[in-house]
């Protein structure tokens, strides 16, 4: 069993104990043990480890926890995201327009893919990452989008009901007996999660709620795409249901914000979907006043929010959604752990995984200071220091 001290830390975000709603520490120490946070305090009192490594007066924050990503799919719709940018609408629809490419690709080509964007993730600071399926819409090919995500992450969501399969557009109450029966034998034993889209365009609430209570009855834990183009009551059955997570929360009226400050289910936003699709952001003032949990997330998928940035989402937020900087940044580590019902990530305590970023900045407010800047220098995942994704240890 190693350890090792990361020591000279100025400003150390644990979102746990400390100073503030980021839990600030100020020239702090972390020592790590076996993956797992063994000690934080003073630098001058960190006790000695078998390697040191000397922060220099920089900013640590917890690993980015990315609780909503679509990152296992085939192909390219960046002439869609052009056509949006030259004035064409966004619809729930375009989702088709990726399962071609999808159930075409090998599966060593969808891992070879969704390794590419954890990477690139990792380098930016996330640490843990949720990945559903969605771009099959087919029993096999869900399977295997599943299969690919269980090699990257434990947060694995079947997501079937994304969208009605192109060749069963005429018969979409075949395809959720389909999505409810088949579909989810098939993906429950490799899935934590089930989620829905419920939208114009993809699934009602009747349909919805169908969908998630087999889900529940399969042994699966309840998300839901929920209120993004229209007030579909989705968000209100999320909460309903016992969702942990409602994401997307672009429109949401003032009872569906009561319901959600006083339930557990996270409203998770994600405003890279925003920023792509030119919709209205979703604003936070009246969440805060009723006292609710929110998370951010990227939504990292091939049509309406292409980044894997939780950095950018971060200065999204503060730019357009009326967060604070620390709102923000507690809601990209902590609020994304609450989102996936979790307490060993995203945050700074003893106990808790060593997921760290190390910010080349004095200060994590810089993380929406200096949009679009680089500013991650050192990432460590289960106490390593590392620049690539790998599957955590069982």
């Amino acid at each position: 069993m190693t350890s090792e001290a990361i020591v000279n830390i100025g400003v150390l975000a644990t979102m746990d104990d400390g100073e503030g709603p980021l839990g600030l520490r100020r020239d702090a120490a972390v020592v790590i043990e076996d993956g797992r946070v063994a000690w934080i305090g003073a630098s001058a009192d960190a006790p000695a480890a078998d390697s040191s490594y000397d922060a220099a007066g920089a900013a640590m924050i917890p690993g980015f926890v990315d609780s909503h990503t679509h990152a296992v799919f085939g192909g390219d719709r960046s002439a869609e995201f052009d056509a949006r940018m030259s004035g064409a609408p966004y619809t729930a629809g375009g989702i088709r327009s990726t399962v071609a490419a999808t159930r075409g690709a090998s599966t060593e080509e969808l891992a070879a893919r969704t390794r590419h964007l954890l990477d690139e993730a990792l380098r930016q600071g996330t640490t843990t990452a949720e990945i559903k399926s969605g771009y099959g819409l087919d029993v096999d090919t869900e399977r295997r989008l599943l299969e690919v995500a269980a090699r990257f992450t434990e947060e694995t969501t079947f997501l079937g009901a994304h969208v009605v399969a192109p060749e069963m557009a005429d018969r979409r109450g075949d395809y959720v007996d389909l999505v409810a029966g088949d579909m989810l034998a098939a993906a429950a034993p490799l899935a934590r999660w089930i989620d829905v889209f419920c939208e114009e365009g993809a699934f009602d609430v009747e349909e919805t709620r169908r969908i998630l209570a087999a889900g529940r009855d399969a042994g699966l834990g309840l998300r839901l795409h929920a209120n993004q183009l229209t007030m579909s009551g989705a968000a209100a059955l999320g909460v309903e249901m016992g969702a942990a997570s409602i994401d997307h929360c672009t429109f949401l009226s003032d009872e569906d914000v009561d319901a959600l400050a006083a339930s557990d289910t996270v409203a998770t936003f994600v405003p890279g979907a925003e920023f792509s699709t030119r919709q209205p952001y979703p604003r936070i003032e009246r969440l805060r006043d009723a006292g609710a949990t929110w998370a951010l997330a990227s939504d990292c998928n091939p049509g309406s929010s292409f980044t894997t940035s939780m950095p950018f989402c971060i200065a999204l937020a503060v730019r357009d959604m009326g967060m604070t900087p620390s709102e923000a940044i507690r809601a990209a580590t902590r609020g994304g752990a609450q989102a996936l019902r979790r307490t060993d990530v995203g945050r700074v305590a003893v106990g808790a995984r060593a997921d760290l970023a190390l910010l080349d900045a004095p200060d994590p407010v810089h993380l929406a200071y200096r949009p679009g800047v680089p500013l991650v220098d050192r990432v460590w995942r289960d106490g390593v220091a590392t620049t690539s994704w790998e599957p955590r240890a069982s």
